[in-house]
């Protein structure tokens, strides 16, 4: 059996058709900046399957989760906090 070269979260991500995020969003330092982003992302798409709340938060565990071992603590951190970001912008209640 041949292995692939590429990961089925790497296809996801290449042909994904939830939403366009603007490149290089997950790679800021400012949590506030990403959740606005993805925020602004999940609105304005018409090919996302859920609610802009639901698509916006699936978006960055997905990142979080695909990045794996590869993300610094420095970054798992940003990208936490932009999740409570999002919950704040979406009028949700903060994860204790």
């Amino acid at each position: 059996m041949v292995k692939s070269k590429k990961r089925w979260s790497q296809d996801v991500t290449d042909h994904s058709n939830a939403m366009d995020l603007k490149e290089g969003v997950f790679k800021s330092d400012d949590p506030k900046k990403i959740a606005r982003s993805v925020m602004h992302s999940a609105e304005e798409s018409d090919r996302r399957k859920s609610r802009p709340y639901r698509a916006a938060m699936s978006m960055v565990t997905f990142y979080i989760n695909r990045a794996g071992d590869q993300l610094t603590k420095k970054q798992r951190s940003t990208l936490e906090k932009a999740k409570d970001e999002l919950r704040k912008d979406f009028g949700r209640q903060p994860k204790d």
